[in-house]
Protein backbone atom coordinates (compact mmCIF):
# COMPACT_ATOMS: atom_id res chain seq x y z
CA UNK A 1 0.00 0.00 0.00
CA UNK A 2 2.91 2.09 0.38
CA UNK A 3 4.26 1.82 -2.54
CA UNK A 4 1.24 1.68 -4.25
CA UNK A 5 0.36 5.72 -3.51
CA UNK A 6 4.24 7.28 -5.14
CA UNK A 7 3.32 5.44 -8.17
CA UNK A 8 -0.62 6.72 -8.62
CA UNK A 9 0.83 10.18 -8.08
CA UNK A 10 3.04 10.06 -11.04
CA UNK A 11 0.30 8.66 -12.95
CA UNK A 12 -2.03 11.69 -11.88
CA UNK A 13 0.69 14.13 -12.94
CA UNK A 14 1.78 12.38 -16.36
CA UNK A 15 -1.66 12.38 -17.77
CA UNK A 16 -2.09 16.29 -18.74
CA UNK A 17 1.12 16.05 -20.29
CA UNK A 18 -0.84 13.28 -22.78
CA UNK A 19 -4.05 15.27 -23.42
CA UNK A 20 -1.77 18.29 -24.75
CA UNK A 21 -2.10 18.43 -28.43
CA UNK A 22 1.64 18.18 -30.06
CA UNK A 23 2.69 21.91 -31.45
CA UNK A 24 2.71 21.57 -35.44
CA UNK A 25 5.65 22.83 -37.27
CA UNK A 26 4.94 25.11 -40.20
CA UNK A 27 6.92 25.46 -43.03
CA UNK A 28 7.37 28.86 -44.76
CA UNK A 29 4.78 30.22 -46.87
CA UNK A 30 6.87 30.43 -49.50
CA UNK A 31 8.28 27.37 -49.05
CA UNK A 32 5.09 25.62 -48.58
CA UNK A 33 3.65 26.95 -51.90
CA UNK A 34 6.86 26.26 -54.01
CA UNK A 35 6.96 22.73 -52.74
CA UNK A 36 3.30 22.09 -53.69
CA UNK A 37 3.65 23.43 -57.25
CA UNK A 38 7.24 21.32 -57.30
CA UNK A 39 9.08 25.04 -57.40
CA UNK A 40 9.65 28.75 -56.74
CA UNK A 41 6.21 30.79 -56.73
CA UNK A 42 5.88 32.80 -60.40
CA UNK A 43 5.08 36.55 -59.61
CA UNK A 44 1.90 37.65 -60.95
CA UNK A 45 1.46 39.98 -63.91
CA UNK A 46 0.54 43.02 -61.36
CA UNK A 47 3.20 42.96 -59.77
CA UNK A 48 5.72 41.87 -62.79
CA UNK A 49 4.11 45.68 -63.96
CA UNK A 50 4.77 47.35 -60.80
CA UNK A 51 8.30 46.27 -60.93
CA UNK A 52 8.62 47.65 -64.34
CA UNK A 53 7.34 51.07 -63.41
CA UNK A 54 9.86 53.89 -63.03
CA UNK A 55 9.43 55.35 -59.59
CA UNK A 56 7.52 58.71 -61.01
CA UNK A 57 10.27 60.87 -60.20
CA UNK A 58 11.30 62.51 -63.94
CA UNK A 59 7.12 62.19 -65.03
CA UNK A 60 6.32 64.27 -61.51
CA UNK A 61 9.13 66.59 -61.79
CA UNK A 62 8.07 67.23 -65.74
CA UNK A 63 4.75 68.13 -64.99
CA UNK A 64 5.69 70.57 -61.99
CA UNK A 65 8.08 71.80 -64.88
CA UNK A 66 5.37 72.33 -67.44
CA UNK A 67 2.90 73.70 -65.26
CA UNK A 68 5.32 76.60 -63.83
CA UNK A 69 5.99 77.34 -67.89
CA UNK A 70 2.27 77.63 -68.42
CA UNK A 71 1.86 80.27 -65.48
CA UNK A 72 4.79 82.16 -66.61
CA UNK A 73 3.63 82.38 -70.19
CA UNK A 74 0.39 84.72 -68.72
CA UNK A 75 3.42 86.92 -67.24
CA UNK A 76 5.76 87.19 -70.00
CA UNK A 77 2.38 87.99 -72.75
CA UNK A 78 1.58 91.10 -70.58
CA UNK A 79 4.87 92.11 -70.09
CA UNK A 80 4.99 91.46 -74.24
CA UNK A 81 2.28 93.30 -74.85
CA UNK A 82 3.32 96.51 -73.01
CA UNK A 83 6.58 96.54 -74.45
CA UNK A 84 4.88 96.24 -78.44
CA UNK A 85 2.72 98.96 -77.25
CA UNK A 86 5.56 101.64 -75.59
CA UNK A 87 7.81 100.72 -78.60
CA UNK A 88 5.35 101.47 -81.30
CA UNK A 89 4.02 104.49 -79.97
CA UNK A 90 7.33 106.40 -78.88
CA UNK A 91 7.25 108.49 -82.12
CA UNK A 92 4.00 109.98 -80.44
CA UNK A 93 4.96 110.26 -76.91
CA UNK A 94 7.93 112.44 -78.16
CA UNK A 95 6.34 114.69 -80.84
CA UNK A 96 3.15 115.71 -78.01
CA UNK A 97 3.98 114.43 -74.55
CA UNK A 98 1.32 114.63 -72.23
CA UNK A 99 -0.29 117.35 -74.48
CA UNK A 100 -2.03 114.11 -76.22
CA UNK A 101 -4.10 113.72 -73.13
CA UNK A 102 -5.13 117.78 -72.92
CA UNK A 103 -6.33 118.34 -76.64
CA UNK A 104 -9.33 118.25 -78.63
CA UNK A 105 -8.03 118.16 -82.13
CA UNK A 106 -8.22 115.19 -84.08
CA UNK A 107 -6.30 115.86 -87.47
CA UNK A 108 -4.84 113.26 -89.33
CA UNK A 109 -3.83 115.33 -92.54
CA UNK A 110 -1.66 117.81 -90.75
CA UNK A 111 -0.32 115.38 -88.23
CA UNK A 112 -2.49 117.02 -85.29
CA UNK A 113 -3.12 114.61 -82.82
CA UNK A 114 -5.31 114.95 -79.24
CA UNK A 115 -6.92 111.81 -76.95
CA UNK A 116 -9.39 114.14 -75.07
CA UNK A 117 -12.61 113.62 -77.18
CA UNK A 118 -12.07 110.07 -76.90
CA UNK A 119 -11.47 110.14 -73.31
CA UNK A 120 -14.43 112.01 -72.59
CA UNK A 121 -16.53 109.57 -74.62
CA UNK A 122 -15.36 106.76 -73.30
CA UNK A 123 -15.60 107.88 -69.59
CA UNK A 124 -18.78 109.26 -70.19
CA UNK A 125 -20.72 106.19 -71.61
CA UNK A 126 -19.41 104.17 -69.61
CA UNK A 127 -20.11 105.91 -66.25
CA UNK A 128 -23.71 106.41 -67.54
CA UNK A 129 -23.94 102.82 -68.27
CA UNK A 130 -22.81 102.11 -64.47
CA UNK A 131 -25.16 104.29 -63.25
CA UNK A 132 -28.24 102.62 -64.74
CA UNK A 133 -26.75 99.20 -64.49
CA UNK A 134 -25.82 99.24 -60.87
CA UNK A 135 -29.65 99.37 -59.83
CA UNK A 136 -30.77 96.42 -62.04
CA UNK A 137 -28.34 94.55 -61.33
CA UNK A 138 -28.48 94.67 -57.43
CA UNK A 139 -32.00 94.24 -57.61
CA UNK A 140 -31.95 90.94 -59.78
CA UNK A 141 -29.72 89.73 -57.71
CA UNK A 142 -31.43 90.23 -54.47
CA UNK A 143 -34.51 88.99 -56.30
CA UNK A 144 -32.70 85.35 -56.89
CA UNK A 145 -31.36 85.33 -53.33
CA UNK A 146 -34.43 86.12 -51.04
CA UNK A 147 -37.45 86.72 -53.32
CA UNK A 148 -37.55 84.22 -56.05
CA UNK A 149 -39.43 80.97 -56.25
CA UNK A 150 -37.01 78.05 -56.41
CA UNK A 151 -38.45 76.79 -60.06
CA UNK A 152 -37.91 80.03 -61.47
CA UNK A 153 -34.55 80.63 -59.83
CA UNK A 154 -32.77 78.06 -62.40
CA UNK A 155 -34.14 79.53 -65.60
CA UNK A 156 -34.18 83.77 -64.27
CA UNK A 157 -30.03 82.73 -63.75
CA UNK A 158 -29.63 81.37 -66.43
CA UNK A 159 -30.75 83.88 -68.47
CA UNK A 160 -29.13 86.61 -66.68
CA UNK A 161 -25.62 84.70 -67.84
CA UNK A 162 -26.58 84.02 -71.30
CA UNK A 163 -26.59 87.85 -71.93
CA UNK A 164 -22.93 87.85 -70.98
CA UNK A 165 -22.13 84.92 -73.51
CA UNK A 166 -23.84 87.30 -76.46
CA UNK A 167 -21.46 88.41 -78.78
CA UNK A 168 -20.88 92.16 -78.82
CA UNK A 169 -21.95 92.60 -82.44
CA UNK A 170 -25.46 91.03 -82.02
CA UNK A 171 -25.92 93.85 -79.57
CA UNK A 172 -24.69 96.29 -82.44
CA UNK A 173 -27.17 95.10 -84.80
CA UNK A 174 -30.08 94.86 -82.31
CA UNK A 175 -29.25 98.27 -80.87
CA UNK A 176 -29.27 99.46 -84.71
CA UNK A 177 -32.67 98.31 -85.83
CA UNK A 178 -34.72 98.05 -82.36
CA UNK A 179 -32.81 100.76 -80.09
CA UNK A 180 -32.26 103.28 -82.20
CA UNK A 181 -35.36 104.03 -83.65
CA UNK A 182 -36.62 104.09 -79.85
CA UNK A 183 -34.62 106.57 -78.49
CA UNK A 184 -35.05 108.73 -81.77
CA UNK A 185 -38.76 108.46 -82.26
CA UNK A 186 -40.55 107.72 -78.45
CA UNK A 187 -37.79 108.04 -75.81
CA UNK A 188 -35.97 111.12 -77.12
CA UNK A 189 -39.16 113.21 -77.01
CA UNK A 190 -39.82 112.43 -73.60
CA UNK A 191 -36.62 112.56 -72.08
CA UNK A 192 -36.40 116.11 -74.04
CA UNK A 193 -39.86 117.45 -72.88
CA UNK A 194 -39.06 116.73 -68.79
CA UNK A 195 -35.14 116.94 -68.80
CA UNK A 196 -34.36 119.13 -71.42
CA UNK A 197 -33.48 122.52 -68.65
CA UNK A 198 -30.59 120.18 -68.00
CA UNK A 199 -28.48 120.70 -71.40
CA UNK A 200 -28.30 116.98 -71.57
CA UNK A 201 -31.07 116.06 -73.72
CA UNK A 202 -31.69 118.63 -76.07
CA UNK A 203 -32.05 118.77 -80.05
CA UNK A 204 -30.64 117.09 -82.28
CA UNK A 205 -31.35 113.77 -81.72
CA UNK A 206 -30.44 111.61 -84.71
CA UNK A 207 -31.06 108.38 -82.76
CA UNK A 208 -27.37 107.38 -82.22
CA UNK A 209 -25.05 109.12 -79.84
CA UNK A 210 -23.11 108.67 -76.52
CA UNK A 211 -26.64 107.70 -74.62
CA UNK A 212 -27.36 105.14 -77.11
CA UNK A 213 -24.28 103.74 -76.64
CA UNK A 214 -24.65 104.14 -72.84
CA UNK A 215 -27.82 101.95 -72.97
CA UNK A 216 -26.18 99.25 -74.95
CA UNK A 217 -23.10 99.20 -72.32
CA UNK A 218 -25.96 98.82 -69.72
CA UNK A 219 -27.21 95.29 -71.17
CA UNK A 220 -23.47 94.06 -71.74
CA UNK A 221 -22.23 95.01 -68.33
CA UNK A 222 -25.93 93.82 -66.20
CA UNK A 223 -25.09 90.03 -66.31
CA UNK A 224 -21.48 90.95 -64.99
CA UNK A 225 -22.03 92.94 -62.21
CA UNK A 226 -25.57 90.82 -61.22
CA UNK A 227 -23.52 87.48 -60.95
CA UNK A 228 -20.61 88.17 -59.23
CA UNK A 229 -22.88 90.27 -56.39
CA UNK A 230 -25.48 87.30 -56.31
CA UNK A 231 -21.78 85.42 -55.18
CA UNK A 232 -20.78 87.66 -52.67
CA UNK A 233 -24.27 88.40 -51.43
CA UNK A 234 -24.21 84.54 -50.54
CA UNK A 235 -20.63 84.37 -48.52
CA UNK A 236 -23.06 86.29 -46.18
CA UNK A 237 -23.37 83.91 -43.18
CA UNK A 238 -26.97 82.56 -42.88
CA UNK A 239 -26.70 83.31 -38.78
CA UNK A 240 -26.55 86.96 -39.63
CA UNK A 241 -29.96 86.77 -41.50
CA UNK A 242 -31.55 84.49 -39.12
CA UNK A 243 -30.40 86.93 -36.23
CA UNK A 244 -31.54 90.01 -37.72
CA UNK A 245 -35.26 88.25 -38.72
CA UNK A 246 -35.10 86.88 -35.07
CA UNK A 247 -34.77 90.68 -33.92
CA UNK A 248 -38.23 91.83 -35.67
CA UNK A 249 -36.03 93.60 -39.00
CA UNK A 250 -38.36 93.21 -42.33
CA UNK A 251 -37.07 91.19 -45.34
CA UNK A 252 -35.81 94.36 -46.43
CA UNK A 253 -33.82 95.65 -43.32
CA UNK A 254 -32.69 92.41 -42.89
CA UNK A 255 -31.13 92.78 -46.57
CA UNK A 256 -30.13 96.33 -46.00
CA UNK A 257 -28.18 95.63 -42.73
CA UNK A 258 -26.86 92.11 -42.49
CA UNK A 259 -26.50 91.39 -46.19
CA UNK A 260 -25.52 94.21 -48.49
CA UNK A 261 -23.16 96.20 -45.67
CA UNK A 262 -21.27 92.98 -45.54
CA UNK A 263 -21.15 92.53 -48.85
CA UNK A 264 -20.64 96.22 -49.71
CA UNK A 265 -16.84 95.44 -50.76
CA UNK A 266 -17.97 92.88 -53.17
CA UNK A 267 -20.44 94.85 -54.90
CA UNK A 268 -18.15 97.54 -55.32
CA UNK A 269 -15.85 95.02 -56.84
CA UNK A 270 -18.41 93.77 -59.28
CA UNK A 271 -18.91 97.58 -60.52
CA UNK A 272 -15.23 97.77 -61.34
CA UNK A 273 -15.10 95.21 -62.93
CA UNK A 274 -18.67 96.09 -64.81
CA UNK A 275 -16.66 99.16 -65.31
CA UNK A 276 -13.87 97.65 -66.79
CA UNK A 277 -15.98 95.48 -69.39
CA UNK A 278 -17.54 98.85 -70.49
CA UNK A 279 -14.43 100.56 -70.60
CA UNK A 280 -12.73 98.19 -73.11
CA UNK A 281 -16.27 97.10 -75.21
CA UNK A 282 -15.58 98.08 -79.12
CA UNK A 283 -17.99 96.46 -81.65
CA UNK A 284 -21.51 97.54 -80.27
CA UNK A 285 -20.37 100.73 -79.10
CA UNK A 286 -18.93 101.91 -82.47
CA UNK A 287 -21.79 100.82 -84.00
CA UNK A 288 -23.99 103.25 -82.42
CA UNK A 289 -22.37 106.23 -80.75
CA UNK A 290 -22.00 108.03 -83.48
CA UNK A 291 -18.07 108.26 -84.84
CA UNK A 292 -17.41 112.09 -84.03
CA UNK A 293 -14.40 113.46 -81.78
CA UNK A 294 -16.23 116.07 -79.97
CA UNK A 295 -16.81 117.41 -76.34
CA UNK A 296 -20.68 118.25 -76.12
CA UNK A 297 -22.90 118.69 -72.68
CA UNK A 298 -25.80 116.61 -74.96
CA UNK A 299 -26.15 113.07 -74.46
CA UNK A 300 -27.68 113.04 -77.66
CA UNK A 301 -24.78 114.04 -79.42
CA UNK A 302 -22.77 111.56 -81.72
CA UNK A 303 -19.41 111.18 -79.48
CA UNK A 304 -15.87 108.67 -79.75
CA UNK A 305 -14.27 106.33 -77.58
CA UNK A 306 -10.98 105.52 -77.63
CA UNK A 307 -11.64 101.60 -78.58
CA UNK A 308 -13.77 102.85 -81.16
CA UNK A 309 -11.38 104.86 -83.03
CA UNK A 310 -8.80 102.32 -82.97
CA UNK A 311 -11.11 100.28 -84.62
CA UNK A 312 -12.57 102.33 -86.94
CA UNK A 313 -9.29 104.02 -88.22
CA UNK A 314 -6.04 102.09 -87.67
CA UNK A 315 -6.85 100.25 -90.98
CA UNK A 316 -6.65 103.77 -92.72
CA UNK A 317 -3.80 105.08 -90.77
CA UNK A 318 -1.16 105.84 -93.38
CA UNK A 319 1.78 108.24 -91.58
CA UNK A 320 4.07 106.53 -88.70
CA UNK A 321 2.77 109.55 -86.99
CA UNK A 322 -0.49 108.64 -86.92
CA UNK A 323 -0.23 105.20 -86.75
CA UNK A 324 2.16 105.85 -83.35
CA UNK A 325 -0.97 107.79 -81.69
CA UNK A 326 -3.27 105.70 -82.39
CA UNK A 327 -0.97 102.78 -80.47
CA UNK A 328 -0.38 105.38 -77.58
CA UNK A 329 -4.13 105.60 -77.55
CA UNK A 330 -4.25 101.55 -77.16
CA UNK A 331 -1.70 101.64 -74.50
CA UNK A 332 -3.65 103.95 -72.41
CA UNK A 333 -6.42 102.13 -72.75
CA UNK A 334 -4.76 99.21 -72.03
CA UNK A 335 -3.58 100.56 -68.61
CA UNK A 336 -6.23 101.46 -67.22
CA UNK A 337 -8.52 98.28 -67.84
CA UNK A 338 -5.42 96.84 -65.88
CA UNK A 339 -5.69 99.13 -63.22
CA UNK A 340 -9.50 98.72 -63.06
CA UNK A 341 -9.56 94.82 -62.63
CA UNK A 342 -7.02 94.90 -60.52
CA UNK A 343 -8.71 97.13 -58.02
CA UNK A 344 -12.03 94.95 -58.49
CA UNK A 345 -10.24 91.61 -57.93
CA UNK A 346 -8.62 93.17 -54.80
CA UNK A 347 -11.79 94.02 -53.43
CA UNK A 348 -13.76 90.75 -54.36
CA UNK A 349 -11.12 88.84 -52.38
CA UNK A 350 -11.76 91.48 -49.61
CA UNK A 351 -15.00 90.10 -48.99
CA UNK A 352 -14.70 86.53 -49.99
CA UNK A 353 -11.37 85.83 -47.39
CA UNK A 354 -13.42 86.13 -44.80
CA UNK A 355 -15.71 83.12 -45.83
CA UNK A 356 -12.69 80.82 -46.60
CA UNK A 357 -11.21 81.21 -43.56
CA UNK A 358 -14.44 80.60 -41.94
CA UNK A 359 -14.58 77.00 -42.95
CA UNK A 360 -10.96 76.31 -42.55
Amino acid sequence: MRMDAPNEQKMAVAEPKELMPPTPVVAPVAENVGMAVGGPMEPSPIRLFLQSRSSGRVADGAFRWVMLLCALSLFFIVVLIVWVLVKNSQLSIHAFGMKFFKTTTWDPVSGDFGALPFIYGTVVSSLLAVAMAVPLSLAVAIFLLEICPRRLRGPIAFLTELLAAIPSVVYGLWAIFVLVPIIRDNLGPVLEKYLGWTGLFVEPNFGVGIFTASLVLTIMIFPVISSISRDVMKAVPVAQREGALALGATRWEMMRMSVLRNSRLGIVGAVILGLGRALGETMAVTMVIGNHPDISKNLFSPGYTLASVIANEFSEATGNLYVSALIEIGLALFLVTIVVNAIARLLVWAVTRGEAGGHA
